[in-house]
């Protein structure tokens, strides 16, 4: 039999349902695998555990596999049109939910040359759903972390992250998912923020929590977290103490630190000029980009250069300049603050920004400027979007709101009742508590 037989999958957990369907597949030809890339699964789900070239080494030495080629997006009609498959053979599971209009263009991109689309019944007893989560339990070692952002901006148009400061707060970055119609929602990794680091702790954010108290976050987050971290390294301070941060991030397993161009006491940039912030001289923090890239034993870690120009009223054409400088010096990244509601500004140095010939990813942070939406922000763009203090910022008034209703009622039940969750979920919440 010489027909062409096309099996499409992503084989990041290969498992016996996948070498059901090839064995199948096997009995009507010659079988062609359509291996989905990193850039494919990362546009509908979670990026994959290994990347495409160590997948495709597995899936060609799999029995019954002919050829193995890239399937560029999760839409296979591309490469059947190329292949003209006389079959294409998929598991039965995928005629509801995400993969149900896929499904759809398959059939329709078949009727083109009578091709048949045969569907194999689902595996029973196993779920890569399962496998993923008892992968997550196992946990994941510093390097394979470390590695994770570089390999998300090479996987994805934008990079969703959210602040987390505690375990609690990093299993919610870990594990909280929203399916929609053809895609699933899910933050890539964590921010960690020293302003709700230091709130968390009840302190003022001036750096007045050191990097040891800091890193016990850290430890504390990848203890139950499987996704990369970006540290928010403030000044970075002194350049013979930041090299030494850089080292311990990086040993940790943490993908990357941003460290902001000012000097002095530090003060929260969204206060602007309303308090006294004065910029660095941006050769002098160019030298301290040199000197953490230069201390870094790794190519995966990364040194994100935060420029305060917009903020303290500098304009673009300066925090374009320093682009430049910081890219030269060795940024891997740059961060555009700005905390304007009207993003103008940020909008115009984007526009510059993109006809940088060496531009490195830009990263955003739309606190105030929550209004622009992600695909907003991938039209200008940005790479990486930070939600950089919405836990603790929603956390704060809830628990303000239970600890009044007691107060106010002198017993525990509107608390109960209004604010609170079952006891037995939060009995159930972290895994190994029943």
């Amino acid at each position: 039999m010489n027909n062409t037989v096309y099996v499409a999958m992503s084989a990041d957990l290969v498992h016996p349902g996948h070498l059901n369907i090839i064995k199948e597949a096997k009995k009507l030809g010659k079988v062609t695998v359509g291996l989905l890339t990193d850039r494919a699964i990362a546009s509908y789900k979670r990026l994959p555990f290994m990347n495409y070239n160590q997948r495709k080494e597995i899936v060609e030495n799999i029995k019954g596999v002919s050829n193995v080629i890239p399937q560029e997006t999760l839409d296979y009609v591309p490469n059947l049109q190329k292949l003209k498959p006389k079959y294409v053979v998929h598991g039965d599971d995928w005629r509801t939910g995400i993969q149900k209009n896929t499904r759809q263009r398959v059939i329709d991109a078949l009727k083109e040359w009578n091709g048949k689309l045969i569907e194999i019944p689902y595996t029973k007893g196993i779920s890569s759903s399962a496998l993923y989560n008892a992968m997550k339990e196992i946990g994941i070692t510093p390097n394979i972390r470390r590695k994770k952002l570089r390999r998300l901006l090479e996987a994805k148009d934008i990079v969703r992250i959210i602040e987390a400061h505690n375990g609690l707060t990093g299993l919610i970055a870990e594990t909280l998912k929203v399916e929609k119609p053809e895609k699933i929602n899910e933050f890539d990794g964590m921010w960690l923020s020293s302003l709700t680091d230091s709130t968390a702790k009840g302190k003022p954010d001036i750096e007045l929590v050191d990097i040891s108290s800091r890193t016990k976050t850290i430890e504390e987050i990848m203890e139950v977290t499987t996704k990369p971290i970006i540290f928010d390294g403030d000044t970075g301070g002194k350049v013979e103490h930041f090299i030494f941060t850089v080292r311990t991030l990086e040993r940790l397993g943490v993908s990357a630190v941003i460290i902001e161009d000012k000097v002095g006491l530090k003060k929260n940039s969204l206060f602007g000029t309303d308090v006294k912030q004065t910029q660095a001289n941006p050769m002098e923090f160019a030298k301290k980009i040199q000197a953490g890239k230069k201390a870094q034993v790794t190519d995966d870690f990364m040194i994100i250069a935060r420029i305060e120009s917009l903020i303290l009223k500098q304009g673009v054409n300066d925090a374009i300049n320093r682009a430049r400088i910081y890219i030269d010096a060795g940024a891997d990244a740059i961060m555009i603050h700005c905390k304007d509601k009207d993003p103008s500004e940020l909008i115009e140095f984007c526009r510059i920004y993109q006809k940088i010939e060496n531009k490195v990813p830009l990263v955003a942070v739309p606190t105030t400027y929550n209004h622009m939406t992600e695909t907003e922000l991938k039209e200008l763009g940005i790479n990486i979007v930070i939600y950089a203090n919405h836990l603790l910022r929603s956390a704060y008034p809830a628990m303000v709101n239970a600890a009044k209703s007691i107060l106010e009622n002198e017993r525990g039940k509107e608390c109960h009742e209004q604010y609170c969750m079952p006891i037995k979920e939060i009995l159930t919440l972290i895994p190994g508590g029943k």
